[in-house]
């Protein structure tokens, strides 16, 4: 029961970094894996700010057997001397200290992504143990930071341990080196991961042309060592490359753009190919913004305008004839749009959309100016003229599109035949509960429509492989009968008129069975999904039901295993072969009673949240896996062979 006599003495004030150790969400937002990995970002963030500041040129970060991490940059080294008014070395108030550091002016940092100071304290705060070494002038300098338990069980975060210490030994070194172990009492068993961490060192290494970022897993008796090493000397037009590598380009060369001003810098890199979709990837001071913001705003007014003189100027827009749309000329886009700036202002707590207006003038102008020159020139000019010709294709298909969805909006408003027989829906009103599951086949369907909760639980059943929306246009897919039954089944519409706010269901389940064709409806929904109902995925509506591929029945006793390791677990708490085991080949193959409470009830079943943290991998992803680039196709296959295996397939979603 709350104290009812609440006085001063009831505040409770925390003190140096037990904030953070109190409340960590409130810093990296999750003590699951995303946050293990955020406190990683923060010390890779600052080694990044080194180099993209002109400071530094190499970056190496290792993964070591105990679960510890470390970074180390070739840049001018944190700050040793004493600080005028703590009175405390500057790598102590680095590490101990909540908003503080060198970004909150520019006359350390021009550009920086970090804006509160708080990054390489919360790391400490939230480690077992951090050590720090600093290379300057010749010398190397070292401190010690532990997590501390008092005899009261209280943990005292980040406390300095040692003081810095000039050590007696000379260098030719110069940076830093930081050096930590998360701390379990925070984190469980959460571990780092090669693919996540590799992931965005490469994207970083590409959005700072030159910079060597090396990798490193420690190996063990069990475990081979492993590195990787990324440099990419074009920049974002490697970057770009690598985005459209299982598309066919319709020019080798992207075109490329940088303009420097006392404020800003602009880059863009832009690749057509002849893909249906536009992707835009947008960065500021190495952030990325996947909800855009003005420099985005500003990009596509630039590019539109541009175009559509050029198309005027070559004759191939008559006088009659009206300016072509923006997105008509984004169609098949690969554009990477990077901008350093001041003053970084992001709308929300996210950091994913810029609200500087004046980053939109700024990249207006640049792009205008800069690409004006680039299509004026004689050998760019059959290269610009294929993208009007694909352009003024576009405009044609939507307007069809425009047509097919103007006719299914009548058809779905005038009446529900599209649903009769197919949709079997729940018969509750609560939004925030209801689920959608689509599954595979007639019969699974009928299974788990006898097996739902029928008060929140609605089925759509897929009669067939609906089409792979990679590779058609708009107009074409809404053709496909699957696909129409979804869209009206999730009621939120699609493409430019999708709503989240109309979507019936909190969750939109994909059930499919455990093998290749499973796999392939999966990957073909996802597709859709991804192309014309991003938001779906963004914000977290998408899961994929994970049904068990194995009944193990012992002593009158049923247990289910996810995979082939589950299934060895199992077998291994079972004394001798008395027991039977079945392997499903599919959902049809399970009774009601087994899909609801091996697949479909909500305090047993096991989905997977379906997620984009990296938007330019996913197009990668999604672009390879579902494009005609057999070569390409093959090496994601080979790295994700195995869809039986649960984590394997958790892996490739991710």
């Amino acid at each position: 029961m709350a104290n009812t006599n609440y006085n001063a003495k009831d505040l409770v004030i925390l003190e140096g970094l037990d904030a953070v150790r109190m409340r960590p969400g409130m810093y990296i937002g999750t003590t699951g894996n995303r946050g293990l990995h955020h406190i990683l970002w923060e010390i890779v963030d600052n080694a990044i700010d080194e180099a993209a500041n002109g400071f530094a040129t190499s970056i190496d970060v290792r993964l070591y057997a105990d679960g510890s991490v470390s970074v180390r940059d070739n840049g001018r080294g944190i700050p040793v001397d004493i600080h005028p008014k703590l009175m405390i070395s500057g790598v102590e108030v680095v590490f101990t200290q909540l908003h503080a550091g060198g970004k909150f002016d520019n006359n350390n940092y021009a550009y920086s992504g970090g804006l509160h100071g708080v990054g390489a304290s919360v790391t400490n705060a939230l480690s077992r143990w951090l050590e720090v070494e600093v290379y300057k002038d010749g010398s190397v300098y070292h401190q010690r930071f532990e997590s501390i338990e008092d005899d009261k069980g209280k943990i005292h975060s980040g406390v300095p341990v040692t003081t810095l210490t000039k050590l007696d030994k000379k260098t030719k070194l110069k940076g830093s080196f930081i050096h930590f172990l998360p701390d379990d009492r925070v984190f469980g068993k959460e571990k780092f991961s090669w693919d996540v961490i590799s992931t965005k060192l490469k994207e970083l290494a590409f959005l700072n042309r030159g910079l060597e970022i090396n990798l490193t897993k420690e190996g063990t008796a069990d475990i081979e060592e492993k590195s990787v090493t990324y440099k990419y000397d074009g920049g974002i037009v490697d970057y770009v490359v690598y985005i459209n590598e299982a598309k066919t380009a319709m020019y080798a060369t992207p075109m490329y753009i940088e303009d420097k001003s006392k404020d800003f810098e602009v880059t863009v890199a832009i690749q057509h190919t002849d893909s249906f979709s536009e992707s835009v990837f947008s960065y500021v001071n190495n952030i990325p913004t996947p909800e855009g913001g003005t420099h985005e705003t500003g990009f596509k007014s630039a590019y539109t305008k541009v175009m559509n003189e050029f198309a005027r100027t070559r004759g191939l827009l008559k006088e009659k004839d009206a300016n072509l749309l923006g997105e008509d000329f984004r169609e098949g886009m690969t554009a990477v749009l990077c901008i350093k700036m001041k003053n970084v202002q992001f709308e929300g707590q996210t950091k994913t959309k810029l609200g500087n207006p004046e980053a939109r003038t700024a990249v207006e102008s640049a792009v205008v100016a800069k690409l004006g020159e680039l299509v004026a020139e004689k050998s760019n000019v059959a290269d610009c003229e294929k993208i009007v010709l694909k352009a003024i294709a576009a405009a044609k298909a939507r307007e069809a599109a425009k047509k097919a969805k103007d006719l299914s909006r009548q058809k779905n408003s005038l009446s529900s035949l599209a649903l009769v027989g197919k949709l079997a829906n729940c018969s509750g009103r609560h939004y925030e509960r209801n689920e959608l599951f689509i599954v595979e086949g007639d019969s699974a369907g009928g299974t788990a429509k006898q097996g739902r909760n029928r008060e929140f639980q609605a089925i759509l059943p897929l009669r067939g492989k609906p089409l792979n929306a990679e590779k058609k246009r708009i107009d074409q897919i809404l053709q496909n009968e699957e696909i129409r039954t979804i869209i009206t089944a999730l009621g939120a519409g699609f493409d430019d008129d999708f709503d989240l706010n109309a979507l019936k269901f909190d969750k939109v389940i994909i059930l499919a069975d455990a093998d290749q064709d499973g796999a392939h409806i999966r990957a073909i929904l996802l597709t859709f999904f991804y192309r014309y109902m991003k938001e779906l995925i963004t914000e977290g509506h998408v899961y994929m039901g994970m049904p068990p591929l194995y009944r193990i029945e012992h002593k009158g006793k049923v247990i289910y295993a996810y995979d082939d390791k589950d299934l060895e677990a199992q077998l291994s708490e079972i004394s001798g072969n008395n027991y039977t085991l079945q392997r499903y080949k599919g959902l049809g193959e399970m009774d009601a009673s087994q899909l609801w409470e091996t697949t479909m009830d909500p305090n047993r079943r096991q989905i997977v949240r379906v997620t984009i943290d990296d938007a330019a991998r996913a197009e990668h992803l999604v672009s390879t896996w579902m494009g005609d680039n057999v070569d390409a196709r093959k090496s994601i296959i080979n790295e994700y062979a195995d869809f039986n295996k649960k984590d394997d397939f958790v892996k490739y979603m991710d």
